[in-house]
């Protein structure tokens, strides 16, 4: 296998990066108080040290009472700014990139839950239902929908303040941007509800206010998903078409990159195209693409038919999924490819990929991922 097509450069606009492989967000809950300290600095910088591309953070609290749900999660504001610019200067004295997820949860934040911040404010939607499908609050006003707009915009630019070399926003899994899309959490009537394309509204606001924030250079990448936690066979859109009809408001609004996340990378997206989510959305778009989901990982996110079959299917291995992603930048399907749980238990995961030292990568388990915590 030849992974020398991954450590090929990259250039979209502003984002200039020595090769393709991105650390996705991964919520860790490892800063007290919302403040990333020192262990969170050399987290990120020893990823840096071994070619990772670019970082995406793991998800941030933008400046709203209930954005998330644990003490333990990083804020984007205040003290928590503090510990992110330290952070920053270890990524880029390493020769590193690094980009915050701007995070708020939504309704998926529960009530009454332990070790949450803020533990008096009630979690928040379009419609005030959990991703379950239950009434928990009531709609969010226009009012408070700004105020969150606001939250967002001024974390943009709190970003580019510190010095970080981009945002992305997470607009996936069910949280709040992914709420206003999804017609299961978002029942409103006014400009914020409606058809697919005008449930894009909210989003849209939320990029151009952070546009508006930080000028036209600064990079913007929005993460979204088909999929929503604990639902994984939702699809917002059905076909190319409706993709094409959700992704267009989004791109004029100002989004740079698309972080396209699949549970799978490798599956096809629509019936009669072998295309997955990240290569339509390329197609469809004009822009540049990350692509995520089980990169890496040998059984994760199988199914049980699969894991089953796991060891004897070499279509299974980590080796073949590989080749698959260097088949997809080949072909210019993708551009980027973001590594989750592999670059957790070994950081050295890009380095060994790209000195082909493919089976010295350390695997990932539960049991790896507990015993260095």
């Amino acid at each position: 296998m030849n992974t020398e097509l991954l450590f090929a450069p990259f250039t979209a606009g502003n984002l200039s990066l020595p090769n393709r492989i991105v650390m996705a967000p991964m919520t860790r809950n490892f800063s007290p108080q919302g403040i990333p300290g020192s262990e969170v600095a050399a987290y990120y910088r020893h990823r840096a040290e071994n070619a990772v591309g670019l970082i995406i953070t793991e998800g941030t609290a933008i400046n709203h009472p209930s954005a998330v749900e644990h003490t333990s999660i990083p804020n984007f504001y205040g003290e928590g700014l503090k510990g992110w610019a330290k952070v920053v200067q270890e990524v880029h004295a390493a020769g590193g990139k690094i980009i915050p997820q701007l995070w708020h949860v939504g309704t998926a934040r529960q009530i009454g839950a332990d070790n949450q911040p803020n533990p008096e404010a009630l979690p928040v939607g379009p419609s005030g239902i959990s991703p379950a499908g239950e009434k928990v609050v009531e709609p969010l006003t226009e009012t408070e929908i700004a105020d969150i707009i606001a939250a967002y915009a001024q974390a943009a630019a709190d970003a580019k303040r510190v010095g970080f070399d981009g945002i992305e926003l997470h607009g996936a899994h069910g949280y709040l941007i992914d709420q206003f899309f999804w017609d299961k959490t978002n029942k409103r009537t006014d400009q914020y509800g409606g058809n697919l394309v005008q449930r894009t509204r909210f989003a849209v606001e939320v990029i151009e206010a952070c546009r508006r924030a930080v000028g036209p250079d600064f990079p913007i990448v929005l993460r979204f998903s088909q999929w929503k936690m604990y639902h994984y066979g939702e699809k917002l859109a059905q076909t190319p078409q409706e993709l094409e009809q959700f992704l267009a408001p989004l791109v004029k609004a100002g989004v740079d990159v698309f972080h396209c996340s699949s549970r799978r990378f490798w599956e096809p997206e629509f019936e009669g195209s072998d295309l997955t989510l990240a290569a339509w959305t390329k197609k469809l778009t004009g822009k540049p693409v990350i692509t995520v989901g089980s990169i890496g990982l040998e059984k994760a996110f199988l199914s049980e038919l699969e894991s089953h079959h796991s060891e004897s299917n070499k279509s299974n291995s980590v080796e073949a999924r590989l080749e698959q992603l260097v088949g997809l930048v080949e072909r210019e399907e993708v551009d980027l490819i973001a590594v989750g749980r592999a670059l957790l238990v070994d950081p050295a995961f890009a380095v060994k990929l790209r000195d082909q030292q493919i089976d010295e990568i350390i695997p990932y388990s539960d049991e790896v991922l507990k015993s260095l915590n």
